[in-house]
């Protein structure tokens, strides 16, 4: 990789200034976006340029426009499929697809969102009528090239967005498996929250020396949100999340994170039991059940959502107003993204985290990260700090994660394989 842009600072410029097609930033204006953010600042002059361009972006910063304005401004208005864009989830599938089509709006280009849950006849159907952009998730692009009903060979633009959650969901073999379909003379781009190994190395395999762009570490640091934490024995920890959530503001709403799926439905049915009205979001749900969870808690039919970090990207409930670590996650960035479900929209918020003794090593690396005060609520509520304990379960983690590479390499995926050979291999596992 290349020019690692890391906490930029350039002076505020237009979106003429940018090099995009006026009838882009007509569009843009309509819709009330005055100014780029620093992601679409940075990314947009090199997308243009035919840059292969990594984005190190935060939720809520921009990236949407910051890949689909330079593409929108590349891409021919007639003609087959030019532009794919590979998403996590349906959701995120609809609401890109939306934002395409506001900013395309006076260039005649058609977009489409590609996902499960819909049916595959409805995508056919308007696949036929012609379309230059495809945003889908893994799972349902593949059965539409397995069945032919969309062809990849003359896509010259492909992005793979939020990367490190489709990593998360298990799509990395997909990933793969698509973009042996498409061109290697493509453009490609990778935005990604955070940067785990897994995701450098695709990049490695799959990109052309990629320039790097990261936002102002500075952005992080979210001002409006009074975080704290406590440090208490694991089994003390479930007690204190009731008190927290009983002496909440009234008319707040809760976010709970915790880090399994299983403990996600465990703290639910003990929160229940205590008389919360409680809703749960975790990768066991189907999508129905996702949204009539996510239906619930914004309509204030319930006033707690427990959920693992599926839940920390997307959703922007403006009345909640707490965010509650249970587990703390292992990667600081992480934590931001959770603690950014709150203070929404220009409000204030508040972020607790319940902090064990044996994760206290993770939680310090969360506090290198940020400028502002956290406060330690131990000495406030007069609870003596445990015996803090180091953290063995990475060590475990990464050799199993090790193992996990090994495997998968042993399997042929790689890049320089046969078409058949990749299928064959492909056909192996099922596809989260």
């Amino acid at each position: 990789m290349s020019n690692i842009k890391q906490n930029v600072n350039l002076k505020m410029v237009s979106f003429e200034e940018l090099g995009l097609n006026m009838s882009i930033v007509k569009a843009v204006k309509e819709i009330g976006m005055e100014n780029p953010f620093p992601i679409q600042e940075h990314c947009i002059p090199l997308i243009l340029k035919g840059k292969d361009v990594i984005g190190q972006a935060h939720t809520g910063t921009g990236k949407t426009a910051a890949f689909s304005l330079p593409l929108i401004s590349i891409l021919k208005s007639r003609g087959p499929i030019q532009a794919l864009i590979l998403v996590p989830t349906r959701e995120l599938a609809m609401q890109v697809t939306t934002e395409i089509r506001k900013f395309s709006k006076y260039m005649g280009i058609r977009s489409l969102a590609v996902y499960g849950g819909q049916s595959i006849h409805i995508q056919k159907e308007q696949l036929r009528r012609g379309v230059q952009i495809i945003v889908a998730t893994p799972g349902r692009l593949i059965d539409h090239l397995k069945q032919g009903t969309i062809q990849l060979e003359d896509v010259k633009f492909v992005v793979l967005d939020e990367a490190d959650r489709m990593l998360d969901m298990g799509f990395v073999d997909d990933i793969k498996f698509i973009l042996f379909y498409v061109n290697e003379r493509r453009q490609t781009c990778l935005f990604s929250a955070t940067m785990p190994i897994e995701i450098i190395r695709l990049s490695r395999e799959y990109m052309k020396d990629p320039e790097q762009i990261r936002l102002n570490e500075d952005e992080i640091s979210l001002e409006t949100i009074d975080q704290s934490y406590l440090i208490v024995e694991e089994r003390e920890k479930f007690k204190h999340l009731c008190n927290f959530v009983r002496n909440r503001e009234k008319g707040q709403q809760t976010i709970v994170f915790v880090a399994t799926k299983q403990r996600t439905q465990r703290i639910a049915d003990d929160l229940n039991k205590e008389g919360f009205k409680v809703i749960t979001i975790h990768g066991d749900l189907s999508q129905r059940q996702r949204d009539y969870s996510m239906n619930r808690f914004k309509n204030g039919s319930e006033d707690i959502l427990v959920a693992t970090d599926i839940a920390a990207r997307g959703i922007d409930v403006p009345a909640v107003g707490n965010i509650i670590n249970y587990d703390i996650p292992e990667d600081p960035l992480i934590y931001f993204h959770r603690i950014g479900r709150t203070a929404r929209a220009g409000g204030s918020g508040k972020a607790i985290s319940l902090v064990s003794s044996s994760r206290y090593e993770d939680f310090a690396r969360i506090l290198k990260r940020t400028e502002l005060t956290v406060k330690r609520l131990n000495d406030e509520i007069g609870i003596e700090v445990p015996t803090l304990s180091v953290n063995r379960n990475r060590v475990n983690r990464q050799r199993s994660f090790n193992y996990n590479s090994q495997s998968r390499r042993r399997y042929g995926y790689s890049r320089g394989d046969s078409r058949g050979r990749y299928h064959n291999a492909h056909s192996q596992y099922k596809r989260g």
